[in-house]
């Protein structure tokens, strides 16, 4: 037999690492694309809450070419009279953290393995899984609170436009402590050189400040989601507050939202396999994100029913509930299958028997997949056999009801929807260009077994 040749240090292979390492390829349009992005997120967020607050939901924009400058300062003082941050409001959202904090490292959980990480010679780190009794915790003492008289969550929805503020502030400043620390210490890695775009990006991987308290990991289950879900409650608690009842479609949205936190928490032992976890590094993109943009502007359609009181008809509304659940059922049960699929080929898995458990969460052997040269195995079985982001499609299906949970008579319910589709498009695009690189004529061969992008049989 021929001597197996070594190629872990010839030119070639060293420059692919170094290629890898230094992300030649730079996404989102390099620097340019990265002050694009971080520009717009930070006015977008304001937007959204301006039309709601100032203009009864309906898009604002300037009257006439006389109103352009007038409506720049109507909006530069919507952000800073308006929504100017307080005292109070930074006791809210840091008391909010804090608590999530303790909750993280004090209450009882799974310990699950995350993939090895080749930066980091390839150590498989720990998390620590206990979002189901943080999340549950979470409802009973928020709920304590509210019935009690102590802090009503009417409060969050009266200080909605300081508490974006808040928000933005707390992740700008995060970022950059994350930024500079991760230079500090030695822990940056795949940077491009350009300190904009690294600081966009990321530069530490996987932030620990102490055990296993992950830092990225815990912004995007615990932070996110939850409040996302608070701020849902505390919107059907103003429209209380104002109509003397609660409507199907404020219903509606808490049970959306609640559905989605819930996934997130009964499944957390699934997302350190996930790309976020994995592989993106934790910079100003998913730190805002977290913090700022994901609970303030997908809670617009909660919102925007406290001041609409919507009133569907009760077949309606039964018809987009059951597209609701249609979609949970395939986007919850995909997730699970790929990420067990994962930790089952690593020896990592274990059972859980946080509620719900659907049906088909796990796939049972033998099951298919697609070998690579590089060592991966791509799944082509269960609900992956069918499409390749088919979750995405069940992403959509669900902001779409959500925006259908609003009527028809303003198009801000949809703009999440909307932005969600390009969002995810853009993360295909990315995504793709990443396993081409990666599995090279493999992808061709998954493509060709899996050829269904979203949707089986159409696209």
């Amino acid at each position: 037999m021929a001597p197996r040749k070594d190629t872990k240090n010839s030119p070639k292979t060293k420059q692919i690492e170094k290629d890898t390492d230094a992300e030649v390829v730079r996404e989102f349009g390099g620097a340019p694309g990265a002050v694009f992005v971080m520009i717009f997120s930070h006015v977008f967020i304001y937007y959204v809450w301006a039309c709601l607050e100032f203009n009864d939901a309906e898009i604002l924009y300037p009257k006439s070419f006389e109103d352009i400058v007038p409506f720049f300062v109507r909006f530069y003082e919507y952000i800073t009279i308006q929504a100017a941050p307080t005292l109070y409001t930074w006791k809210i959202y840091l008391g909010f953290l804090v608590f999530q904090i303790i909750l993280a490292n004090t209450m009882p959980g799974i310990k699950v393995k995350g993939l090895p990480v080749p930066s980091e010679k390839n150590v498989q780190h720990v998390y620590n899984c206990n979002g189901v009794y943080s999340w549950y915790v979470t409802l009973l003492v928020v709920g304590g609170l509210h019935f009690s008289g102590y802090f009503p969550l009417t409060e969050v929805s009266k200080n909605l436009g300081p508490l974006i503020s808040t928000a933005i502030i707390f992740s700008d400043i995060t970022a950059v402590l994350a930024y500079v620390s991760a230079i500090v210490l030695g822990k940056a890695h795949r940077m491009s050189g350009n300190v904009i775009y690294d600081f966009f990006m990321g530069a530490w991987l996987n932030p620990r400040p102490f055990g296993n308290f992950d830092l990225k990991f815990w912004a995007e289950t615990r932070v996110a989601w939850i409040m996302l879900w608070l701020l849902t409650a505390s919107a059907a608690a103003t429209q209380y507050e104002i109509y003397g009842s609660i409507s199907g479609s404020m219903i509606f949205m808490l049970v959306a939202h609640g559905l989605y936190t819930n996934a997130c928490m009964k499944g957390e032992e699934c997302i350190p396999t996930t790309w976020d976890v994995f592989y993106e590094k934790w910079g100003w993109m998913l730190i805002y994100w977290n913090f700022a943009g994901v609970p303030f502007f997908y809670c617009a359609q909660s919102v925007f029913l406290t001041k609409h009181n919507v009133q569907l008809s009760p077949g309606f509304l039964a018809l987009i509930f059951v597209a609701l659940f249609g979609a949970y059922y395939i986007w919850d049960t995909s997730q699970s299958q790929r990420n067990r699929y994962r930790m089952q080929l690593r020896g990592t898995y274990v059972p859980r028997y946080s509620f719900p458990q659907l049906p088909w969460g796990t796939l049972k052997e033998p099951i298919r997949c697609l070998e690579t040269k590089c060592g991966s195995k791509l799944l082509i079985d269960g609900w992956w056999r069918y499409a390749r982001k088919i979750h995405y499609t069940c992403d959509v299906v669900m902001g779409l009801c959500w925006g259908l949970s609003c009527g028809f008579s303003h198009f801000l319910p949809y703009l999440y929807v909307s932005f969600f589709v390009s969002m995810i498009s853009h993360r295909y695009i990315r995504d793709v260009e990443r396993c081409k690189r990666k599995y090279g004529d493999d992808w061709k061969r998954y493509q060709k077994a899996v050829p269904y992008a979203f949707v089986p049989y159409v696209f």
